[in-house]
């Protein structure tokens, strides 16, 4: 019986060169290579949020017992949440988050954006127990001011600026001290427009960070 001239050695040599011109294998070829350099491309990026309301002006004071008002941050993007010194439940956690997106905008250069703490329990919270209060949880206070003021004062931008809750202040056994409030953050533009509320979690914050580079790229 004769030999196939087809087969053998040569036959098999030519196998591995038709499977490189499989058009399966091509259009795999293909994706490795277009899919890396398209993906920046295809990313997602959603517009800016929508301003949700208009703060009015609003004037208090900071932790130094100096006046502290709208204008003065005028121009820059906050940070707003509502806390109490004499809280002990949610208020930690939430300073601690507080603090972590404050190390995230310095570590990553985000500049012209400030945090912002109103007390809820402005009766006892007078300029030097916030003071006191950030020095125990070393809070940057170039960047980070806590206010209080008068108590309809404080009211009236938590309540009717922020549209946030704000209980009367409630006297428990053993000393404790409550005051229900919202422990979401409010995020402010340049021009006092409240552009978003936002959890202190983990999501939270990263939300909150992505958010305000959006309003300074504006």
């Amino acid at each position: 019986m004769s030999e196939d001239p087809r087969s053998g050695l040569d036959g098999g040599a030519r196998e591995p060169r038709r499977s490189l011109l499989n058009p399966w294998f091509l259009a795999a070829l293909a994706g490795l290579v277009l899919i890396p350099a398209l993906r920046p491309l295809l990313r997602f990026e959603p517009d800016p949020p929508p301003v949700l309301r208009q703060l009015p002006d609003w004037r208090l004071v900071d932790q130094n017992g100096e006046s502290f008002g709208s204008d003065d941050v005028a121009g820059e993007a906050y940070v707003a949440s509502f806390l109490f010194t004499r809280c002990a439940t949610v208020c930690p956690r939430l300073t601690a988050s507080l603090r972590q997106l404050e190390r995230r905008y310095r570590d990553e250069g985000v500049d012209g954006v400030r945090l912002v703490s109103f007390t809820v329990d402005p009766e006892h919270d007078t300029p030097e127990r916030l003071r006191d209060y950030a020095g125990s949880r070393s809070l940057d206070l170039e960047r980070w001011s806590l206010l209080t003021g008068a108590e309809q004062e404080v009211r009236s931008v938590v309540v009717d600026g922020f549209a946030l809750p704000m209980g009367e202040r409630l006297d428990l056994a053993g000393g404790l001290v409550d005051v229900a409030h919202a422990a979401r953050l409010a995020l402010v533009d340049r021009d006092g427009g409240v552009r978003g509320y936002y959890a202190s979690d983990a999501v939270g914050l990263d939300e909150v960070f992505h958010r305000t580079r959006q309003i300074l790229a504006e």
